[in-house]
């Protein structure tokens, strides 16, 4: 098993920048894929990014292609999501999630963080 607690979710205006963080603990964290949804208000949860455990894939969401980066650090044990030029729409509670399959993270994987709460204002 692997326990996921996501950080750095807060309030900033359009245009505006934030990282998050996912932290894992447990299982070796490099035997995972890890994949970042969000879930607005009233909405359906949505993919956002994914990155495979070594790192040589990554995929995005078009909605925030060009504008949102993922990236890890196995020896920290950690996955982060830049996000910048961040619009009203990106507003959400942001969750990390991981697999040891890659297709899997995209539709169902299986261990989820508890999210972390991202407000963008305009």
């Amino acid at each position: 098993q692997v326990q996921l607690v996501e950080s750095g979710g807060g309030s900033v205006q359009a245009g505006g920048s934030l990282r998050l963080s996912c932290a894992a603990s447990g299982r070796a964290f490099g035997a995972y894929d890890i994949g970042w949804f969000r879930q607005a208000p009233g909405k359906e949860r949505e993919f956002v990014a994914a990155i495979s455990r070594r790192a040589d894939r990554t995929d995005y969401a078009d909605s925030v292609k060009g504008r949102f980066t993922i990236s890890r650090d196995n020896g920290k044990n950690t996955v982060y999501l830049q996000m910048n030029t961040l619009k009203p729409e990106d507003t959400a509670v942001y969750y990390c999630a991981a697999d040891v399959s890659y297709s899997d993270v995209f539709a169902r994987p299986s261990y989820w963080g508890q999210g972390t709460q991202v407000t963008v204002s305009s």
